[in-house]
């Protein structure tokens, strides 16, 4: 206690100036890592930050332990700085390792920079989701079907990466999907965990593709056990079906703007191939009345003939315009009007306006 009572006197209340000072300079070995020192604090952060910093400052320790080895001579000096120097080199060794550790594919870094990048998403957090997958990358030859209507049973979600896909049903073109888009994320939407269902459409290949895919029971559990990953797949969900919406702009419309998705419930069976035979119906011709006879001339007066009513018509058939063509190719002229959904129920014709059905 004594020792150290007396070490704080000459430091602080009582301190020792130097007897004499030195004019030469320690060496270059010693300048050299103060600047090294200098310019490893200026690292940034994160990995690729710490990176920096360590590698730096273990160069500038190895410079203080060659000084102490060479020109200060002093034991002490150098086993520090060695030491030192071992620590940086296995801070390194564990950043490097950690980095390697977190990379991924060339195809899921392209995946990151287009889909989550844009989000904020974490690269941990991406690295869960891409483990879900098991890093795989599927390909998929042209004409070659990834779901085929009414056989194929929805128990995966993909996302294409490269190539092109086209959408069908009962052989007539609907939309196409392009990369970083989902293929089936109207048939993820419209089941809940517990049901089954199969694709309603087909989906062909038009070129090679490439696609990845999260099977549907690993990917309920990493959504029912990470809620951030939840609503960011809800949001991308919601994103990719809004696109695929606007895809069928021309294909389906209704009277009031609404666009619907043939694949989602309750509408994906509206849609038919139009009769090519169709034509417009016509109004039935209003029944002529008899002609009246005439009557001779009299010179008696006589009153007026009671105005008789006239004969019940029989109701108007509507007259039924025909579809317009569709511009596209691959389509024919089926078309879809609001009066398809008139039958349906739960259908828009069941509400009193456009809000209280789209709740």
């Amino acid at each position: 206690m004594s020792a150290n009572s007396t070490l704080l006197d000459r430091i602080i209340f009582h301190p020792t100036l130097c007897d004499q000072w030195k004019f030469f300079s320690e060496g270059a070995v010693y300048h050299l890592a103060g600047c090294i020192f200098l310019l490893g604090f200026m690292g940034g952060s994160g990995t690729f930050g710490a990176i920096y910093i360590f590698g730096f400052l273990a160069t500038g320790f190895l410079c203080l332990a060659l000084w102490g080895w060479l020109d200060a001579c002093g034991v002490d000096i150098f086993t520090w700085n060695l030491l030192l120097v071992l620590i940086c080199v296995l801070q390194l060794a564990h950043l490097v390792y950690q980095l390697r550790k977190d990379t991924v594919s060339e195809d899921f870094q392209q995946l990151y920079k287009q889909v989550c990048q844009p989000l904020q998403v974490p690269l941990l957090v991406y690295k869960e989701i891409v483990q879900c997958c098991e890093e795989r990358v599927l390909p998929l030859a042209r004409d070659q079907n990834y779901a085929v209507e009414g056989k194929t049973a929805i128990d995966r979600l993909s996302l294409l990466l490269s190539g092109r896909i086209r959408v069908s049903q009962d052989g007539q073109f609907l939309h196409y999907i392009f990369p970083y888009q989902f293929l089936d994320s109207p048939e993820w939407e419209s089941l809940r965990p517990s049901e089954e269902g199969t694709f309603q459409v087909t989906l062909t290949a038009e070129t090679d593709c490439s696609f990845v895919t999260w099977p549907r029971r690993q990917l309920y559990a990493l959504l029912a056990k990470e809620r951030y990953i939840a609503r960011l797949f809800s949001a991308l969900l919601g994103y990719d079906i809004s696109e695929k919406l606007y895809a069928l702009n021309e294909k389906l419309f209704a009277k009031f703007g609404l666009r619907f998705d043939i694949r989602l419930p309750s509408l994906y069976h509206v849609l038919g191939p139009a009769s090519p035979d169709a034509e417009v119906e016509q109004e039935p011709a209003e029944p002529e009345e008899p002609p009246v006879p005439l009557r001779p001339p009299t010179f008696v007066q006589t009153a007026p003939p009671a105005s008789r009513a006239p004969p019940p018509t029989a109701p108007r058939a509507p007259v039924r315009i025909p579809r317009p063509d569709s511009d596209l190719s691959g389509e024919d002229s089926t078309s879809l009007v609001l009066e398809d959904f008139a039958e349906l129920t739960g259908s828009l014709m069941d509400y009193m306006s456009e809000g209280e059905y789209m709740k």
